[in-house]
């Protein structure tokens, strides 16, 4: 049975490095950390002080007084992302409108509205269960950023929210992709969001000595694939996709940054928080990304990696690599976005769609920063330090989630 194409023509984003996408593509090819001290709370508690907080952000000048009350800000990140997205592919439905029908959203979340969640049990415990904010179920759901995206765009069509960790929004992606395809839908907005930098999510993850104590040097904390890399750096924000069947894109005149031509997925079935060893669940979801896609391994030409800055990912996903590309794996270039802005968490998949087609676009490759002593494990050309240019027409974004989740996109220009 033949397939439809997906193109992809919007793009949106909020995160660490800016609060849209040109922002932040500026700052990812000069290199920089959108990584620094926490100021949302005092993290003085806390083993580790620092996070890629978006900074700036007047979530009431954005969305009014009360609308900005009843969303959690994962779920205005969702918002703020979907609606650059739309507005970059010059796609608009009224109320009414027959084609709404025939449009849906399909967006990622690790966890969710954290925030919300814990400013209810506060008041729970202190005021009692009568002074619980009726609106603290809606904000605190997890398929409330697909939910206002849908409400704010007026789509009509397939709806729905992938919980699969770190890789939630590339499920997303993949997910929207496959409707699109299959004919369910002609327009899809994809993507996802997070918003967990709070005191008790920092903590959980310290006890489970995931992230980084660079405390002193924030923005050189997150150094994926370096041999000194001692933790991840949580990060918030969203990233949103517009996927259109290809040939109406064309029809339209619409822009077209690229093609979702490969989604594959796989499961580690191993360990809540640690990668199989030997990378083969990953190295499973490359490979079914590739079937999917048609293609043998020497066409892709860039991998943006997972690459969390954390012992056991960085080393796992290199021994993936190697397994899926064999002696193409030393040809090819992988970089790993995160060093710059930090881990989206169910965001993270998004952003490194957006990023691997703006290098396709642009023809420059974004770095690895805080790329210092190799690591013998990682033995890769990782782009080290400063953007490459080079021509790539194929890339590959990989996603891995605790739980085990294992997702690649194959993306074409």
């Amino acid at each position: 049975m033949s397939r439809r194409r997906v193109a992809i023509t919007g793009l949106g984003t909020i995160n660490p490095l800016g609060h849209d996408v040109e922002t932040t593509w500026s700052a990812i090819l000069a290199g920089k950390s959108g990584v620094a001290r926490i100021t949302r709370f005092d993290p003085e508690r806390l083993p580790t002080q620092i996070a890629g907080e978006v900074k700036d952000f007047d979530a009431e000048a954005y969305f009014g007084t009360r609308e900005a009350k009843v969303l959690d800000r994962f779920a205005q990140y969702s918002r703020v992302a979907a609606d650059q997205a739309f507005a970059d592919a010059g796609i608009a439905f009224e109320e009414g409108d027959p084609a709404a029908e025939r449009a849906g959203v399909v967006m990622g979340v690790g966890i969710g509205g954290m925030d919300s969640f814990i400013e209810g049990l506060d008041v729970l415990r202190e005021r009692g269960p009568g002074r619980i904010n009726p609106y603290t179920i809606p904000k605190l759901i997890s398929n409330m950023g697909a939910g206002v995206v849908s409400m704010a765009h007026h789509l009509l069509g397939p709806s729905m929210c992938t919980v699969t960790a770190c890789a939630a929004s590339a499920n997303a992606i993949g997910d929207a992709a496959e409707i699109i395809r299959r004919g369910a839908a002609d327009v899809m907005l994809a993507g996802g969001a997070e918003a967990a930098v709070n005191e008790f999510a920092m903590g959980s993850f310290n006890q489970s000595r995931a992230l980084s104590t660079r405390n002193d040097d924030p923005e050189r904390a997150s150094r994926p694939f370096d041999a000194d890399r001692d933790g991840f750096i949580l990060a918030e924000g969203a990233a949103a996709l517009v996927l259109e069947e290809y040939e109406a894109a064309q029809e339209r005149g619409a822009a077209i940054y690229g093609e979702v031509l490969g989604y594959g997925m796989s499961s580690d079935g191993y360990h809540m928080t640690l990668p199989r060893p030997g990378g083969t669940g990953a190295a499973a979801a490359m490979e079914a990304a590739l079937r999917d896609a048609d293609l043998e391994p020497e066409a892709i030409g860039y991998i943006n990696a997972h690459g969390t800055s954390t012992a056991a990912n960085d080393a796992t996903e290199t021994a993936a690599i190697k397994r899926v590309f064999g002696d193409h794996a030393y040809k090819l270039a992988v970089s790993s976005t995160k060093s710059m802005t930090g881990h989206l968490l169910g965001g993270a998949g998004a952003m490194e769609a957006v990023l691997s087609l703006l290098a396709m676009r642009d023809s420059v490759l974004p770095p690895t920063i805080n790329y210092d002593t190799p690591d013998p494990d990682c033995d890769l050309d990782y782009v080290p330090n400063e953007a490459r240019p080079a021509e790539v027409t194929i890339s590959m974004s990989n996603s891995f989630g605790f739980g085990g989740h294992n997702v690649a996109l194959v993306l074409g220009r």
